[in-house]
């Protein structure tokens, strides 16, 4: 198959989905099943709060499966620009815990990061390290679009 050209906003696109659910299912798992700090929507009964879980844990998968098939489309047509796949994924894990921590936690009130403790260090700590990856991916990004190489498709 003849190489396409690079595309810029589907290979960060594709994998800003993988990383948007590669995050979720880190939260899901780490700190709704194994530690059990927290359900995705506490503000009900338990059997809510698992619900919600599972719902959240069908959407991961679902943006997981949707972001490989545009990473694989991207790969067999030779268009995925690899620096703007990696400024993507570490969008997408970044903007994730960042929304979850801003929105979902404070503005919404969905749920909080744990009960019953001071939750000042654990918000800090979520939305640094959200704040950080989303840096880093932001990073990523300009470095991408500033790389010499084939003009992309997408403009």
């Amino acid at each position: 198959m003849p190489r396409s050209s690079p595309q810029s906003g589907r290979s960060t696109a594709a994998a800003a989905l993988i990383g948007v659910a590669v995050m979720a299912a880190v939260d899901e798992i780490v700190f709704h099943q194994l530690l059990g700090w927290h359900h995705f929507y506490d503000r009900s009964t338990p059997a809510v709060g698992l619900l919600s879980d599972g719902l959240l844990h069908t959407a991961e998968l679902l943006a997981l499966v949707a972001g490989f098939v545009m990473w694989a489309d991207l790969r067999r047509r030779r268009a995925l620009s690899p620096g703007h796949a990696w400024a993507g994924l570490l969008l997408g894990l970044g903007g994730f815990q960042l929304f979850d921590g801003l929105v979902d936690h404070k503005v919404l009130r969905v749920h909080q990061i744990r009960y019953g403790v001071e939750l000042l260090p654990y918000d800090l700590a979520w939305n640094a390290a959200g704040a950080v990856l989303l840096l880093i991916g932001a990073g990523l990004a300009l470095r991408a679009r500033r790389a010499p190489g084939p003009k992309d498709t997408e403009g």
